[in-house]
């Protein structure tokens, strides 16, 4: 087998797919450093310019004064310190839901939570749009049950699928605000047809935690009809790491029970405890900063459209540009680069073959003189 890791990279290389990590260093607010030169940085998540907060590494620092730089254990072991409670309840107020879990990461929390689902109901049908991310594919692949996909944010499709299904149970799937795409699902249409069909609906907040909803607690939040399992991230808008799951009572305390990830892992450490404290003080009254991103993003997909590209259903702060194959993403990837905007190319399998794009994602840490920088270096392009 050995022979294999070569020919699997040279497969990789030759279709234009071969990752290869490239170092940089935090530069100023929205810029990053690589090879001595300052990049204009548009392809983070660090949608509200959190990662580099005072705050946050002010409280990071003090809790792990405080409490150390390890949770030494896992929760069910001795690892849930007084810290985990205070930060689950925080999530669980700001989310408008009896609980909430955490879990080390937005993939870890996923890939766990839909086997220890079909613990319950090993014979239940899963219904998840296709194009969300990876984590909740694999967790579905992982709990050894049907899958079915329905069209990306079709909701007349997944009621057809759900109309045809024989299950013991049936649980939805979707993301409120597609990460590789910018555009949102209807969640008040997808929580109300997920009733009717008595199906149990997950919904992955990832990309709206932080930078939309009220107070940014998300597109589920101001529901008054939630999913019954919200997903959200602290990797993102909140600036720092980790993950949550909201949801009722029970809902959380059997995912303590059940789910792997959660079971048998190392809990949180307390500095990421603390820069996930300090957010959850910050994100509600960022409200200026919210609609900034929100401006600047529409500014760019006007300019882009201007300039003939296609932006696709984006509506939030992720622009994606549809280059098409790997190959020319590449290239558009590189002269961005070389004109100072780092800007980089998704490619299959992280999008549907022949998508490949570049993927813009806004800051609040960016400003308008900045989007008008890539819009010229988009220009250059053509």
């Amino acid at each position: 087998m050995r022979h294999r890791f070569a020919e699997a990279l040279e497969e990789r290389r030759a279709q234009d797919r071969l990752r290869v990590l490239r170092p940089l260093e935090p530069g100023a607010p929205g810029r990053v450093l690589r090879g001595g030169r300052e990049l204009l940085d548009l392809s983070s998540n660090d949608y509200l310019g959190l990662a580099r907060d005072p705050e946050l590494a002010r409280r990071a620092g003090e809790w792990a004064a405080r409490y150390g730089t390890g949770a030494r254990a896992s929760r069910l072991v001795s690892g849930t310190l007084t810290p985990h409670r205070a930060v689950e309840e925080k999530v669980a107020a700001w989310k408008g839901t009896e609980a909430a879990v955490l879990f080390a990461s937005g993939w870890q929390a996923n890939a766990a939570l839909f086997p220890a689902l079909l613990k319950l109901e090993p014979q239940a049908a899963v219904f998840a749009d296709w194009l969300v991310h990876a984590s909740i594919h694999h967790g579905i692949a992982a709990g050894r049950t049907r899958h079915t996909g329905f069209r990306h944010n079709d909701l007349t499709n997944l009621d057809q699928l759900l109309d045809g299904a024989e299950a013991s149970a049936r649980i939805v799937a979707t993301e409120s605000v597609f990460s590789m795409d910018g555009d949102r699902a209807d969640l008040a249409a997808f929580v109300t047809l997920a009733r009717r069909h008595d199906a149990l609906s997950v919904v992955d907040e990832a990309h709206a935690t932080g930078v939309l909803g009220a107070g940014g607690a998300g597109l589920a939040a101001g529901l008054a009809d939630k999913p019954d399992i919200i997903v959200g991230t602290f990797s993102k808008a909140m600036g720092g790491f980790g993950a949550y799951v909201a949801a009722s009572r029970d809902v959380c305390d059997y995912l303590a029970n059940a789910a792997s990830g959660f079971v048998y892992t190392t809990a949180p450490p307390p500095p990421v405890l603390g820069a996930m404290d300090a957010a959850l003080d910050m994100v509600p009254g960022m409200d200026d900063e919210r609609a900034h991103v929100q401006v600047l993003a529409a500014r760019l997909r006007d300019g882009l459209a201007g300039l003939g590209y296609d932006t696709g259903a984006s509506d939030t702060q992720i622009v994606p540009v549809m280059i098409g194959g790997e190959a020319e993403a590449l290239a558009a990837s590189a002269a961005l680069e070389e004109a100072g905007v780092l800007a980089v190319a998704i490619r299959p399998p992280t999008v549907p073959e022949g998508e490949s794009r570049i993927r813009f994602s806004l800051s609040a840490a960016h400003c308008e003189a900045d989007v008008d920088r890539v819009l010229e270096a988009m220009a250059g392009l053509r």
